[in-house]
């Protein structure tokens, strides 16, 4: 195999995973000519394994993170048809997690965010760590926060963003020619999604990022307050996976939006 190819092994995974995140790279890269940030080009796709090109890494500056923020704005500009909708080249479910045991994602176009993110991500997480034990006495808080978003409280109108789905910091490869992104979980989502995943496990220039995006396409007002709402379901998954101490940070997120 060459040496500019990078070769993801993904036998571990459910058949088609490979597939799955090739249909978001390539999801993610049609909004590239217009602006849009810069994702892993998809070289082949098998069922065990994605081609990738290779990148060479390299500190990140300055310049290049308010590129990034200001791409990041372009990409999500590009739309989805709906809130919930998986990539185009892509028919079904997501998944969501390590290669080796990525969790299903569900995807069905819904007509609000709050119902999306109430049923598809926070109930739908809420049912799989039950059935792992957790969160036994602890269902109100999450059920709260799933009925608020159901009444459209955090709906402010905007229109589904394309949104990478996983953006926490080790899915952003910085490179010479600045950031390239990785494995993504794409779908239509809301655009703040994507920025609280980066607040939440934070690299290198993240406060550059979000300022530059900030100025190129200005974020509703309050929208850090809606932070942790964001990062209610990456933690919760977090907690399915690992365990440990997501599992009460989750609980502790959910009560402040109950």
């Amino acid at each position: 195999m060459s040496d500019d190819v990078f070769r993801k092994d993904t036998s571990a995974a459910p058949r088609g995973y490979a597939s799955w995140e090739a249909a978001g790279l390539l999801w993610l890269a049609e909004a590239e000519p217009d602006g849009g940030a810069r994702v892993a080009e998809v070289l082949d796709v098998d069922l065990d394994h994605l081609d990738l090109r290779r990148y060479a890494p390299a500190p990140p500056t300055n310049v290049q993170a308010d590129e990034l923020g200001r791409a990041l704005a372009r990409t999500h500009a590009a739309g989805a048809a709906a809130f919930g909708s998986a990539p185009d080249r892509w028919p079904s479910h997501g998944y969501l997690g390590p290669a080796d045991e990525p969790l299903p994602l569900p995807l069905q176009p819904t007509p609000t965010w709050g119902a999306f993110y109430a049923e598809q991500r926070i109930l739908h997480t809420l049912r799989m760590g039950r059935e792992r034990g957790l969160w036994a006495d602890e269902t109100a808080p999450f059920e709260a926060v799933a009925q608020r978003l159901h009444a459209g409280e955090h709906d402010d109108g905007r229109p589904p963003a394309r949104i990478h789905g996983d953006l926490w910091s080790g899915n952003v490869l910085w490179t010479r020619d600045g950031a390239v992104l990785i494995d993504p979980a794409a779908h239509g989502g809301h655009a703040e999604t994507d920025l609280a995943m980066l607040l939440l496990f934070q690299g290198p220039h993240t406060a550059r990022i979000i300022g530059a995006y900030d100025e190129a396409a200005p974020l509703a007002d309050g929208w850090p307050e809606r932070v942790g709402l964001h990062q209610l379901h990456p933690v919760m998954l977090h907690a399915v996976l690992f365990g440990g101490g997501y599992v009460s940070q989750a609980v502790q997120i959910a009560r402040r939006y109950a």
